[in-house]
């Protein structure tokens, strides 16, 4: 069993993602978060967790971690401090801890921030916390979804490393593959995009064009 540390845990992603990895046989959820209350609602729910804030000190949160998944965001308010430097700090951190694998929940329109219409600001940090991911020296994924949805996930998604088009994705099928991509065997140092689609996620994964 690895144990996972979810940065943004109490997120609507990072909520299904904990519920992914508690019900998993592989890992075992620890809970990011920076609120008394996130940290006790997780630990009512016999959820590990650690109170640790992603633009502060974060070395505490590290004990007996294997793997990150990244999935925090600031909601528009806070995007250089949290999306940027937040993820750059946590990065750092990962590095110095010997972290096996850092999976980043990025953006749709990361790759390219000065053509978006909007969000500008928001991919801008998003595509610079990738680059400082890409050259760390960590083993890394990095997801980038399309607009999210709450729609029921059906474990079926469209992936390329460049789509070249806009789509929608539901938030149960992006926590699915952030998930995926902690495996051994998923793939490793590699940037791509998802969007909803017909395809198998483990099946999408495996073959990356």
């Amino acid at each position: 069993m690895h144990n996972i540390l979810v940065a943004g845990a109490h997120g609507n992603i990072g909520k299904k993602i904990i519920k992914l990895l508690d019900d998993s046989q592989y890992f075992t959820p620890i809970a990011m978060v920076r609120k008394q209350e996130y940290f006790d609602t997780f630990k009512s729910q016999n959820i590990n967790a650690v109170l640790a804030d992603v633009t502060e000190n974060t070395s505490h949160a590290f004990e007996n971690v294997d793997k990150v998944i990244f999935a925090a965001g600031s909601g528009g308010k806070a995007v250089v401090e949290v999306d940027q430097e937040g993820a750059k700090n946590l990065i750092k951190e990962a590095e110095k801890q010997g972290i096996k694998k850092f999976v980043m929940l990025s953006s749709l329109g990361a790759d390219n921030p000065e053509e978006a219409d909007e969000l500008k600001d928001y991919l801008k940090a998003k595509h610079n916390a990738d680059e400082f991911l890409k050259q760390s020296n960590l083993s890394y994924t990095i997801v980038r979804p399309g607009t999210l949805n709450d729609n029921l996930g059906n474990d079926k998604i469209e992936l390329k490393k460049k789509l070249n088009k806009h789509g929608e994705i539901s938030r149960d099928d992006v926590a699915q593959t952030l998930v995926r991509c902690l495996h051994d065997d998923a793939p490793k140092n590699t940037t791509f995009e998802i969007i909803s689609g017909d395809t198998l996620i483990g099946n999408a994964l495996s073959n990356i064009e």
